[in-house]
């Protein structure tokens, strides 16, 4: 069955972005194999304002041949948005309702993993569904005081297996547990 996996940049201090939204602090080194990653997943699970900002972000013309190569693949994804306030939208598939049930659904369709994406509201949701299999954190050297926190909202304690350790040339450190349930 496929995994759910929980792919994110976090700060030190456990924020997913600044007080006022902001990602500048985001590093992306050419050693952490994110192509790698996309490569092993075929679909990605979006909030819809994380889908809204990012779902069809499209690199500016003076990017680099590896950020357009990044975008192009993510844009390849088979995409679902969970909104109570769904658009027209012919890059994604949309889910207001059942979300346990039609995640369960699509788990159990033959493809690659899925990631979840975000935003932190729809990431506090699939906790509390016990829905993600897998937490790939990757913890950045930068500490911003204030933001939007990854766990937020929690009903109970989570245990986590750690799986694998990954420390990048820029100091970032990619933190990948199993989720004991």
């Amino acid at each position: 069955m496929r995994k759910i996996i929980l792919d994110l940049a976090v700060t030190l201090d456990g924020f997913i972005e600044g007080p006022n939204g902001e990602v500048d602090w985001c590093i992306m080194d050419d050693d952490m194999d994110f192509e790698g990653f996309l490569s092993s997943i075929d679909t990605i699970f979006y909030g819809r304002v994380s889908y809204d900002a990012w779902g069809n972000y499209q690199p500016d013309v003076n990017a680099s041949e590896t950020e357009t190569s990044i975008w192009s693949s993510v844009h390849s994804k088979k995409k679902y948005v969970f909104s109570s306030n769904p658009t027209q939208d012919n890059n994604a598939t949309y889910i207001t309702s059942d979300l346990a049930e039609k995640v369960a659904q699509i788990k159990h369709q033959d493809g690659k993993d899925i990631w979840l994406y975000g935003g932190a509201k729809l990431i506090t949701t699939f906790i509390h569904h016990g829905l993600i299999d897998i937490y790939r954190i990757s913890v950045h050297p930068t500490v911003l005081g204030g933001g939007k926190p990854l766990f937020e909202g929690l009903k109970e304690r989570m245990n986590l297996e750690l799986v694998e350790v990954n420390r990048f040339k820029s100091g970032v450190v990619q933190l990948i547990y199993r989720h004991l349930k």
